[in-house]
């Protein structure tokens, strides 16, 4: 039977190959995406603080279209494989014979936080889709901070702080940082 670790591994190194095969066939290099960091447009977004004041920044990552819907899907595969590898380990810790009991509730209890917040992630994902009718939305949580990237043309304010209450309502009183990706049409 073979490990965890090397089933892991294999799997890598399949999604590697199958990836750069992609990218080697693509027709052109139009389909690879990048962060513009200097040129991106403005947008006011409000950040939620911890205390739950309301306070504006202007700061919007435009991401350049990698195909219909290639980038939001990589993105979640990369967070989804972290967080099973970090799965893995606290299920290895909690099977371990020389792993005491706080260790072991401590490992379910971070198994827990982790389903807990991908399951968040997904409701709200499936939420603002629902409320709005964006084409794809995404979101991140990197524990101090919620970050939703929707495919749309622009955003309005309206809808920024729309996005943002769901957020809140969700996430409770956390940072909250909105931004569109250009649909391209």
């Amino acid at each position: 039977m073979l490990k965890k670790q090397t089933v892991w591994l294999l799997t890598m190194l399949s999604l590697m190959i199958v990836l750069s095969v992609y990218y080697i066939i693509s027709p052109t290099s139009e389909d690879l995406a990048y962060i513009d960091d200097g040129q991106a447009e403005s947008e006011e977004t409000s950040t939620i603080g911890e205390e739950g004041e309301d306070t504006l920044e202007t700061e919007v990552d435009d991401i350049t279209n990698l195909g219909k819907d290639e980038l939001f899907t990589t993105i979640r595969m990369e967070i989804q494989d972290e967080r099973s590898m970090k799965k893995g380990r606290l299920t290895d810790i909690v099977s371990s014979a020389s792993t005491n009991t706080d260790e072991k509730e401590q490992a379910l209890r971070d198994i827990d936080v982790l389903d807990e917040l991908s399951t968040k992630e997904t409701i709200l994902e499936e939420q603002i889709v629902g409320s709005t009718g964006y084409e794809d939305v995404l979101v991140r949580s990197d524990g101090n901070k919620v970050h939703v990237h929707v495919k749309a043309d622009q955003l309005s304010e309206t809808e920024v702080v729309n996005i943002m209450q769901m957020v809140r309502d969700e996430f409770g009183d956390i940072t909250a940082e909105v931004n569109f990706q250009p649909t391209g049409e």
